[in-house]
């Protein structure tokens, strides 16, 4: 009889941990396209939000863009009585530091803290950066309305706020406002280091520049595509991590990568109609983002944005030349699309913030033998855990097995040599942490 009741317990267990969750398809729904048109409105009409233009008006510059975000997130905050703690972040820039830098000035970023029920320093943050720019990114006074670059990031990073905290999860969300990202990710990294003094355990940073253009300047035009750029292993990795990796792979399979698959796996499973396009890449060609200071530290972390981009309407003066209209103005940003990354962003997040943590020391053997030995510390909070595993030129995990209230599995009948392999905790609801690569060889059991 004890048998029969631990094989119908398996049973459910897989059963449920392949369930979708009805509460991610209404957060879904609860994105609103005419609230991040309405705060991307706001954003422009501020003229500039130049990192080192006006910090005393209150209707014009980076001094009163950033008053409004916090603001706005107070009141968000209010909404879910008092769920969210907002404060300032700053660091001190000079002109000795870069070029770009034309006067001293304080890099402040606004942070929104939505603290998780159960692991409260455990966080998954989306960022959008306040500041804007002309073509002379040292230029803070020249009108820079930047709606696309990027009031359509911050205005989605916003709204994730207001749907997400309708909800507790037991692991924390930041909503993050940073600045100084055209000068030289002075507040990503300003961030990124504070987060590193505090001790915070951050699972991944999801960084979103530039989430409202549909027609590019290849002529292309669509709603469905959208880009994950991701590095492909630590910055900050060792050298003897390095030297593995040659016999026993990785090469693209670092932190930041999983988190790709992760958004990818989501938006497959909850938003199929996306075509989410995982870009093997950093950031694009020569180009940096936000979430690159956070990679420089070890931190996951990846770039959501449009697929096809217009040139004409970034980093540019708003002007007609040639019978072409420059400028990154209102009129360009698509905001059903805006919508639709946004919620990938927060479905994301309620996902990971709903998931366990992530196995700790997983490792693998198996050589020379038509099985493979995975093994793993287990982590509070996990109801059991999934194998994946996947052709060693597929970009995604496209197989997968769960194995039960188990620290070790033997995978028989599959040749450790023709597969990645990775493990998942899954939680009480199904959800799964992001997969994480095995760091150990296994010698013997």
């Amino acid at each position: 009889m004890r048998k029969i009741i631990t094989s119908i317990a398996i049973c459910f267990t897989i059963t449920l941990s392949a369930q979708t969750d009805q509460k991610i398809y209404d957060i879904i729904n609860n994105v609103s396209a005419d609230r991040i048109k309405k705060d991307v409105k706001t954003l422009t009409e501020f003229g500039t939000r130049n990192t080192f233009s006006d910090t005393i008006s209150n209707t014009r510059g980076i001094g009163a863009a950033r008053r409004w975000v916090k603001s706005t997130f107070e009141t968000i905050s209010k909404d879910c009585n008092n769920c969210i703690n907002v404060f300032y972040q700053k660091d001190l820039v000079t002109t000795k530091m870069s070029k770009r830098v034309p006067h001293d000035a304080w890099i402040v970023n606004v942070v929104a803290v939505q603290k998780g029920t159960k692991y409260p320093n455990r966080y998954i943050i989306m960022s959008g950066d306040i500041d804007s720019r002309a073509s002379n990114g040292s230029d803070f006074t020249t009108d820079a309305p930047g709606a696309n670059d990027n009031a359509s990031g911050l205005a989605g990073t916003i709204e994730a706020a207001r749907v997400l905290s309708k909800y507790k999860f037991e692991n924390s969300i930041i909503y993050l406002g940073l600045s100084g990202e055209e000068q030289g990710l002075f507040g990503g990294a300003g961030l990124a280091k504070y987060a590193k003094e505090k001790g915070w355990d951050i699972i991944g940073i999801l960084n979103n520049d530039m989430i409202g253009n549909i027609t590019g300047v290849d002529g292309v035009i669509d709603n469905r595509s959208f880009r994950i750029f991701s590095e492909p292993v630590p910055a900050n990795e060792t050298e003897r991590q390095r030297k593995a990796r040659r016999f026993y792979g990785g090469e693209v399979d670092g932190n930041s990568r999983q988190l790709a698959r992760y958004i990818h796996k989501m938006t497959k499973t909850y938003m199929p109609e996306m075509n989410p396009m995982m870009i093997y890449r950093l950031d694009r060609f020569g180009r940096g983002g936000h979430h690159r200071p956070f990679n420089d530290l070890g931190f996951a972390g990846i770039r959501i944005m449009e697929a096809h981009e217009n040139y004409t309407q970034q980093h540019q003066n708003i002007r007609v030349e040639n019978g072409i209209k420059y400028g990154d103005t209102f009129e360009h940003v698509n905001f059903d699309y805006a919508k639709k990354l946004t919620a990938v962003n927060a479905i994301t997040m309620a996902g990971i913030a709903s998931a366990p943590p992530a196995p700790k020391d997983v490792g693998i053997g198996g050589a020379v033998q038509a099985a493979v030995k995975l093994e793993w510390d287990k982590v509070d909070g996990a109801k059991g855990y999934k194998i994946y595993w996947r052709d060693t030129t597929s970009p995604t995990w496209d197989k997968s097995r769960y194995v039960g209230d188990v620290s070790r599995f033997l995978l028989e009948g599959i040749v450790v040599d023709n597969f990645f392999f990775g493990v998942a905790a899954v939680g009480k609801d199904g959800h799964e942490s992001v997969v994480v690569f095995p760091s150990k060889i296994i010698r013997k059991w």
